[in-house]
């Protein structure tokens, strides 16, 4: 199985894009999520879209808006509303993480690797065979 983050942006007019993935493929729905972080002492989140593995090909894509959004939980915002409202509208409860953020790792794709490790480890998505 092949599992990927799909960065999309940072969260603006990408979320729509996001929001739409999610509707689009809602029988393919697996999670949505809200990754929680500190970058340069402000509270940003990662809003994240975890589709089920295709059949055949087993690759499972996480679509990502990248710390793009200030924390919902001390600073709410229009954006997140629009995602928590295609949350409910997909009968989907946000899974919250509290995560390092990316600026920690040396590149992006390690930082990848990080959220896939600790996603496989919480059984949000399935470990490689």
């Amino acid at each position: 199985m092949i599992q990927r983050f799909i960065e999309l942006g940072e969260g603006y007019s990408d979320i729509y894009e996001l929001i739409e993935i999610a509707k689009a493929n809602k029988e393919r729905l697996l999670h949505m999520m809200t990754y929680h972080t500190v970058i340069e002492n402000k509270e940003v989140s990662s809003l994240v879209v975890i589709l089920k593995p295709t059949v055949p090909g087993d690759f499972q894509p996480l679509y990502i808006c990248r710390e793009g959004i200030p924390n919902p939980n001390k600073k709410p915002n229009k954006r997140y509303q629009l995602f928590q409202q295609a949350a409910t509208e997909l009968k989907k409860e946000i899974i919250e993480l509290e995560v390092k953020p990316s600026v920690q790792f040396s590149e992006k794709e390690l930082y990848y690797q990080y959220l896939i490790g600790i996603l496989r480890m919480n059984r949000y998505i399935p470990p490689l065979a």
